[in-house]
């Protein structure tokens, strides 16, 4: 058999710790053509020295300062070269086969730009993570979901989604990308810094053509929240602002016209709803990543060219109101909520 070339790299900032624990399940891989990095995003702890003592195997891509998680990868990238590669976060544990279904099936359509494994929570391993479950999905609205994970609830995995199926996105978390694509596409957009711009990549990709695939038959287990902790401020300003963001770059003029305005109102009635229970932190975030969106509105809006294609035109996609399914109709499910191909 012929095997791709696969370059798995590891984006770190003060991981010591996650790096300890979890690189020798990536060094047990079994796919043969693979190489494994580590970009250090100038961490302050000694990721380095572990590296270089423990790890020797492992290749080093050292950065100049803390560039985030997009830029990051951006910036890595360029010094790598393969034919996919693997975006793994340090706080992901592996099983030995994760790699040969999904290059398989990339292989076998070059349409697949993006492709996920099944991601379950590593302390809770018969539960669905966070950071995209099995397979990202999205709203008309631009809220983002997955296939065992809606807003904060995660469905415990019964094989319920072990179809492998088209999503919308792939998450970040453990994100296979055909490298000549992330090439062309221009990769991440750095100025997200973290949050959304793996959905925004991947909202591209389809817009340029090609297809974002879920494959369950490989399974990873993350942590999750190891870099911003559900709750902080900065990740509530940077889910907000980079929305909106993602919203404004990628949908078509006649759904921008009336779904930002509808999107501002919905999130200033969560910074309200936020506040008056006592979350001031989060109402300032949103108050910030509103203000931070309209700057950039202003700044970049001429550069943007406007995509023609609808969003409902585009796999994964969730034609009505999540907020109105999750909080009014009370469906928790993916299931009880996207009635088909799941």
């Amino acid at each position: 058999m012929n095997y791709p070339s696969v370059a798995i790299v590891i984006l770190n900032y003060n991981g010591r710790n996650y790096l300890q624990r979890f690189l020798p399940s990536v060094l047990a891989s079994t796919y043969p053509n693979k190489r494994i990095y580590v970009a250090d995003n100038a961490s302050t702890d000694d990721s380095l020295q572990l590296l270089q003592i423990n790890f020797s195997g492992v290749e080093k891509i050292i950065l100049d300062k803390n560039y985030g998680f997009a830029e990051g990868y951006n910036q890595a990238l360029k010094k790598v070269e393969a034919d996919y590669f693997i975006l793994l976060n340090s706080d992901v544990e592996v099983t030995t086969g994760w790699i040969e279904p999904i290059i398989t099936l990339m292989q076998n359509d070059p349409a697949i730009a993006a492709c996920q494994p099944k991601i379950l929570s590593y302390h809770q391993k018969d539960q669905f993570e966070y950071a995209g479950a099995s397979g990202g999905w999205i709203d008309y609205l631009g809220y983002p979901f997955a296939r065992g994970r809606v807003f904060d609830y995660c469905e415990q995995d019964n094989g319920q989604y072990n179809n492998t199926t088209e999503v919308f996105w792939a998450t970040g978390a453990a994100m296979f990308v055909r490298a000549s694509v992330f090439k062309q596409l221009g990769g991440f957009d750095g100025s997200f810094f973290a949050h959304m711009e793996e959905i925004d990549l991947c909202w591209r990709m389809q817009l340029a053509g090609y297809k974002i695939m879920c494959c369950p038959a490989s399974v990873v287990y993350h942590v999750g929240g190891g870099t911003l902790p559900k709750g902080n401020s900065r990740k509530v300003f940077l889910n907000f602002r980079n929305n909106l963001i993602m919203l404004c770059k990628n949908l078509c003029l006649t759904e921008r016209l009336w779904k930002l305005p509808l999107r501002l109102l919905l999130d200033a009635a969560f910074a309200w709803k936020s506040l008056l229970s006592g979350d001031s932190a989060s109402f300032f975030a949103v108050a910030k990543a509103h203000i931070a969106f309209l700057q950039w509105w202003f700044t970049f809006k001429k550069d943007i060219d406007l995509p023609k294609k609808h969003l409902k035109k585009i796999s994964g996609v969730y034609s009505s109101s999540l907020v109105w399914a999750y909080f009014i109709r009370k469906k928790k499910r993916f299931s009880e909520i996207v009635k088909k191909n799941f």
